[in-house]
């Protein structure tokens, strides 16, 4: 799952078994060791930020008035990722046994002042959750039950800190589920080791105004201190339900809360290898078949764009190329009266002079979204196998980083050939804007909204030292490394060209609308994107709303189907231009394909009315902010993918000619 923000090669025989839904049964988290429990050891309960899909802002879960524990709360160990992500991770008072089922124990209580009561208030009303972890599961959220009878839950995104009555007219009172009922699962692992494995993790939020006999007294450490008995809890030995509730906790300035919790154990056959499989495969919420209906619809596109291709490229390429020879061997006199058959032969020329504008930045594009294009790759085949997982938080932010920076020498070794094609002299700017261009772009907005974050008190902004740990890893290894792939560049042989280059550019004919650079370049992306938009909305349901995403397996398939997509209406676009004797179609590849970007992000203005998100600015920002950033990244990477796939047909196509 991921939180907030800002997504190679193993056995390929492993990455095709990956990319079925069955893979998700049995599943495995690698490098994650299972914990043995006794009868009766203690099993941490953590608590992690609260959350909220309207809001985008992390809260720490002691901000609010909640129990504390009698030393104060303790940071857990946390990774890079982690703090990246917006995670905070804290011990918690609840005191959980294996096996060891509890009866409405009282934790603390707290008696509310205007301060916190409007607080509380707030949060409740912009819908934040509550994130609890044990034996590393996250807590599945149990609300009502479903036509059989079952109970329902939920397994991403926690479980809600209280709800408002709508009934209650305008001023809408808020009440806190101030019980909790956490019910988990044990299982007895079928080797020789010791103890019980916990498999299970769920919690039943209830609100209880809680009343006593008498006066309450407690000594507030255990029940045994509780001289004064609660009336509303059920009688000794009896598990606290629904049905026992006679009143809700209101949130009010002087009201006296008390917070209670049951324990509930209960033996279950899952295996702990298999216990996320739950969490990755709700099928009830996004059946499989929806992911299949979209790779059949992506496929489809492609053997559609493919056929096109083949048809019209393979069969007019050899016409032209077979006219074009044919018309090498004539006289003069007959090559003049066969002049008007010729098209894009008479570009031959001035086919490959490089970009009138800004060819350097051409280079720096290229680099980087070939850059991009393999971190993707190596990431979801990273995460389609399973060392990627949600079981180590911040781990899919922490391999993002370590294989962007490590693959900036391809970048540094890319831009640089072109550049060195392209005849450029100002090669230590080319590899500076290279290293520091995309990534500057991110970092600086990063820390822009880290900035914003601290000044609301979120839990999402990153510690100092983390901002200096990210920036060290940029300066120290991501920029030397781009500088050492320039260098081999800039030393290898120059990429030679079939054809030479006039001194004078030829003149462009003014081209026919239907043929306008423009229009082919705003309309090249729709195809890819079509392609790949139902995928797309689960990828941000995740990424946006704090859902569980692990079928790397579709998406690897349509990351592949999106990269030939854009190849192939790159090409067929291309085709026509060099027909229309448009000779400057360097960044006429570079933008067709990259225009993919451009629609993902008129996309996230459409999807973004399902967060439902407030009004409060910062949500948009944060928003808008980073799906620029994302969609930005895609379109580096499906330029530069439809770049050099034009580079090579060109080359091909040019070479294939008699030129005198």
């Amino acid at each position: 799952m991921i939180s907030q923000s800002m997504t190679k090669v193993v056995a390929m025989a492993i990455i095709g078994a990956s990319v079925f839904p069955h893979g998700t049964q049995a599943f495995y988290m690698p490098g994650v060791l299972p914990q043995n429990y006794k009868i009766g050891d203690e099993i941490p309960l953590k608590v992690n930020a609260m959350t909220s899909i309207h809001t985008q802002l992390p809260k720490d879960y002691y901000r609010l008035p909640f129990c504390k524990p009698a030393d104060g709360p303790e940071m857990a160990s946390e990774s890079l990722g982690e703090f990246l992500t917006g995670n905070k991770i804290q011990n918690s008072p609840f005191s959980i046994h294996m096996q060891k089922d509890v009866y409405c124990l009282p934790i603390c209580t707290v008696t509310l002042n205007k301060i916190e009561a409007r607080l509380l208030k707030m949060h409740i009303s912009y819908g934040y959750n509550n994130n609890f972890i044990v034996d590393n599961l996250n807590a599945a959220s149990v609300g009502g039950t479903s036509e059989e009878g079952k109970q329902l839950k939920h397994f991403a995104g926690g479980f809600p800190i209280g709800f408002l009555d709508l009934a209650s007219g305008d001023k809408k009172d808020a009440y806190i589920f101030n019980h909790l009922n956490i019910m988990l699962d044990y299982h007895k692992p079928g080797d020789d080791s010791e103890g019980f494995r916990v498999v299970g993790f769920a919690i039943e939020p209830m609100s209880v105004s809680h009343k006593y006999f008498g006066d309450f007294v407690w000594d507030g450490e255990s029940k045994e201190g509780l001289t004064t008995p609660i009336q509303t809890c059920p009688n000794s030995g009896t598990h606290m339900s629904r049905n026992d509730i006679t009143g809700n906790q209101i949130v009010e300035e002087g009201v006296n809360i008390l917070y209670t919790y049951d324990v509930i154990w209960k033996e279950s056959q899952v295996a702990w290898s298999s216990r996320w499989d739950i969490y990755l495969s709700e099928d009830d919420l996004v059946p499989a078949q929806v992911h299949w209906y979209s790779i059949t619809n992506s496929i489809l596109v492609v053997l559609f764009l493919s056929l096109l291709v083949i048809s019209i490229l393979v069969r007019n390429l050899r016409r032209d190329i077979a006219g074009y020879n044919a018309i090498a061997v004539l006289s003069d006199e007959e090559k003049e009266e066969e002049a008007d058959e010729i098209g894009w032969k008479l570009i031959h020329a001035d086919v490959f002079r490089p970009p009138s504008n800004y060819p350097m930045l051409y280079c720096v594009l290229v680099g980087s979204g070939v850059q991009l294009c393999i971190t993707f790759a190596l990431t979801i085949i990273l995460s389609a196998i399973g060392f990627v997982n949600p079981a180590r938080r911040g781990s899919l932010m922490i391999a993002l980083l370590l294989i962007y920076m490590l693959f900036g020498a391809l970048a540094g070794y890319v831009s640089s050939r072109l550049y060195k094609a392209f005849r450029g002299r100002s090669w230590q700017l080319c590899t500076i804007l290279t290293a520091t261009l995309f990534p500057g772009i991110c970092f600086f907005t990063f820390l822009f909204f880290n900035v914003l974050l601290f000044f609301f008190k979120s839990s999402g902004s990153a510690p100092f030292i983390d901002v200096l740990i990210v920036a060290a890893m940029w300066c120290c290894v991501s920029i030397p490394l781009v500088f050492i792939g320039a260098y081999f560049g800039f030393r290898a042989e120059t990429i030679s060209f079939p054809t030479v280059t006039s001194t004078i550019a030829r003149a462009i004919p003014e081209p026919d609308l239907m043929l306008n650079p423009n229009l082919s370049m705003t309309m090249a992306g729709l195809v890819p994107f079509a392609a790949a938009y139902v995928e797309l909305f689960f990828i941000m349901t995740s990424l946006w709303m704090d859902q569980f995403y692990y079928v790397f397996g579709f998406t690897l398939i349509v990351y592949l189907i999106l990269l030939v997509t854009s190849s192939e209406v790159t090409l067929l676009l291309l085709y026509y231009q060099l027909c229309s004797e448009n000779h400057r179609w360097w960044w006429f590849s570079l933008l067709s394909s990259g225009c993919v970007g451009m629609y993902m992000f008129g996309y996230s203005f459409v999807w973004f009315r399902s967060l439902e998100a407030s009004k409060i600015i910062i949500t948009y920002l944060l928003y808008f902010g980073y799906m620029f950033l994302l969609c930005f990244a895609m379109s580096l990477v499906t330029g530069s993918i439809g770049a050099l796939t034009s580079l090579w047909f060109v080359r091909r196509v040019f070479s294939t000619i008699k030129v005198d």
